[in-house]
């Protein structure tokens, strides 16, 4: 029987690299989507005022269904996209650019701050979890093929037993991923804007 809470340390400790480059990527795509808005706007302001179309028409309906649904598959992409030279990493980072963008369009970055944060700290940990996953899982087929065809007389099968530990902790990494996010559909949907209007009315 296996110890979760043994091969989730093992799952961050062998994986420090690859979370490494996922926080990294995550906050220079922010920080550059947030100083390049000014060059942006012409393409992406399109995109966001659809978007706002759409939910003020209904079309598009924040409940934790649709939210869940629509980020746990950018989570799943992640992972799986993992398999194409870590392309997880480029998924990370124009969702981080985007979301780096639109917080500097609403120009109160303190209100968008307050909209973001309180669901934005799981999500984006969830984020940088399934981006690792991807990067895991890519370092796992990437060891199973060098040594099936490294090693004589290995077998594929045997490939995968000895390289299984890493297959694992990228399904423990997309594990953690969901449960955040999960929490963090939750939060924006029933706590977010209760916790900003709080906050606003204490400082006010």
């Amino acid at each position: 029987m296996l110890d979760f809470k043994k091969e989730i340390r093992l799952a961050f400790s062998e994986n420090k690299l690859a979370i490494g480059v996922s926080i990294a990527i995550l906050v220079i795509s922010l920080i550059l989507g947030y100083f390049l808005e000014p060059y942006l706007h012409a393409y992406l302001n399109p995109v966001v005022e659809q978007f706002s179309k759409q939910i003020e028409s209904g079309a598009i309906k924040l409940t934790f269904q649709s939210i869940f649904s629509n980020n746990i598959r950018i989570v799943f992409l992640m992972f799986l996209f993992g398999l194409l030279f870590c392309f997880s990493t480029l998924i990370l980072a124009f969702n981080g650019f985007f979301v780096g963008y639109f917080t500097a369009t609403t120009g109160d970055l303190f209100h968008t701050l307050l909209l973001l944060v309180p669901h934005g700290i799981f999500e984006f940990s969830s984020c940088i979890l399934a981006c690792s996953s991807g990067i895991v899982l890519f370092r796992f087929a990437y060891n199973l093929i060098r040594t099936w065809f490294g090693k004589e007389n290995m077998s594929l099968y045997d490939s995968y037993v000895l390289n299984f530990d890493k297959l694992k902790q990228a399904i423990i990494l997309l594990m953690l991923a969901t449960v955040l996010m999960a929490i963090a559909g939750a939060i924006e949907v029933y706590l977010t804007i209760p916790i900003a209007n709080f906050i606003t009315s204490i400082l006010s």
